[in-house]
């Protein structure tokens, strides 16, 4: 089902992976719940919701589309929903926004069963794909690196080195250099025993605790929340909602797409320029959102930490597979899942370690060329300072149509490249992000 040999891998490698995508990416349960909750919405109903629409995403891209990328409630989706959605608008409550975000999702399956966003992967050109793998890289360490203190903010230069006398800097900083040692001696799932290792030392040395136990039975104070699409539909009319709904597809569709290509790219995926299996694979995040929506959670999207499974070897779905059991699981261990999450130098090392694995992706942009090389760059430098992957696509897809016109090369570019280069335009001139 999985084809483990054509893919080269086996059932324990996936496996592993499938354990270490889970592991740095479990925060989601966590954190999500606490900005949702800012909105309004009870934590428990954001917690469950969050592992619904996790399993249902993950599992669909597991099952049908066979890749190794987990899907989840995205982060600075969940903000936009909390902070400018629902926080600056008085009169629309978190059910209304998520009658938006459920619209938006059954908006999501449409184009998915088109061949809409397979044309888009197609259309985006080779150093834009590098670039956006690239980008992703820089992004996902430089998280790493602010979750753990190694790095933090600065009142002039906006970054500064962190205190490494900090005992999660310090528990940081041992767990990356174990997990290192593993990875250049070859071991088998060094980033998932990284974290196996360094979890143990923060136990002995009081950085992680169960002081809440272990098990609670997972609950929906709510219920269902969206469930009839016409009710959605007259919610988004008369709240004039059109400008959230757009911003949610907008945001979503590039934020998925361009991890699932970096993804691909890093798992040696891709067939040349296409992504085969792509309807599957982008049926996956609109499911997801859909249902998520139903029960209470912001719009979902691809996980950049899915690399870190990738890394560790996962090629298939299985992975994905083991992704989706996991989070299962995780819903009744939500103290244990609050308490492993909660030390982010546990995880941290491993997102520093793929960020270097992606920044590969550099040698292959024709830095020779400016009018290639540039947009590229763009999505590097952006992805990171403005932390959101749709903003560093945005940058590229502006810029590269942009020069080519100058340089009379108008011609080599997709007309999907300007359409989207006038919608993002439009979304960073006029709409919130």
């Amino acid at each position: 089902m999985f084809k483990l040999q054509e893919n080269q891998t086996n059932t324990k490698t996936e496996i592993l992976a499938g354990i270490t995508t889970f592991l740095t990416m479990v925060y989601i349960v966590i954190v999500n719940p606490i900005i949702l909750a800012d909105a309004g919405v009870p934590f428990n109903q954001v917690f469950t919701a969050t592992i619904i629409a996790t399993v249902a995403g993950t599992l669909w891209m597991g099952l049908f589309a066979n890749y190794p990328i987990a899907i989840a409630p995205g982060m600075g989706l969940n903000a936009y929903f909390a902070y400018s959605v629902v926080g600056t608008h008085g009169n629309i409550s978190y059910t209304t926004a998520f009658a938006a975000v459920f619209i938006a999702g059954l908006i999501f399956i449409i184009l998915s069963l088109t061949p809409f966003r397979k044309n888009l992967i197609e259309a985006i050109p080779e150093n834009l794909k590098h670039g956006i793998t690239a980008g992703i890289g820089l992004f996902i360490a430089f998280i790493g690196l602010r979750l753990t203190g190694i790095i933090q903010a600065h009142p002039t230069n906006l970054v500064a080195l962190g205190n490494l006398h900090e005992p999660g800097a310090i528990l940081a900083l041992i767990g990356l250099a174990v997990t290192l040692v593993l990875m250049v001696l070859r071991v088998n799932g060094a980033l998932f025993f990284g974290m196996i290792i360094t979890g143990f030392i923060a136990f002995f040395t009081g950085q992680l605790s169960f002081d809440q136990g272990f098990v609670s039975i997972p609950t929906l104070p709510d219920g269902l929340i969206v469930l009839n699409p016409i009710e959605a539909f007259s919610e988004v009319i008369q709240h004039s909602l059109y400008a959230v709904v757009f911003s949610f597809l907008l945001v979503t569709i590039f934020d998925t797409t361009g991890t699932m290509i970096g993804v691909a790219q890093q798992a040696g995926l891709m067939k040349g320029n296409t992504m085969p299996r792509a309807r599957e694979a982008l049926l996956s995040d609109s499911i997801a959102t859909t249902i998520g929506a139903m029960f209470g959670t912001s719009p979902t999207s691809a996980y950049i930490e899915s690399s870190s499974g990738v890394a560790a070897g996962g090629r298939t779905g299985l992975t994905s597979v083991t992704v989706a059991i996991l989070f299962i699981v995780a819903a009744f261990f939500g103290p244990l899942v609050s308490a492993v999450s909660g030390t982010a130098a546990i995880t941290a090392p491993a997102l520093i370690i793929v960020g270097s694995l992606m920044m590969g992706s550099i040698s292959h942009i024709k830095w020779d060329q400016l009018d290639e090389a540039f947009p590229a760059f763009l999505i590097i430098l952006s992805m990171p300072l403005t932390s959101s992957i749709a903003t560093g696509i945005a940058l590229g897809f502006i810029s590269y149509p942009l020069l080519k016109v100058v340089k009379g090369q108008w011609r080599q570019v997709h007309p999907l490249l300007y359409l989207f280069a006038v919608l993002f335009f439009y979304q960073l001139a006029f709409l919130p992000h």
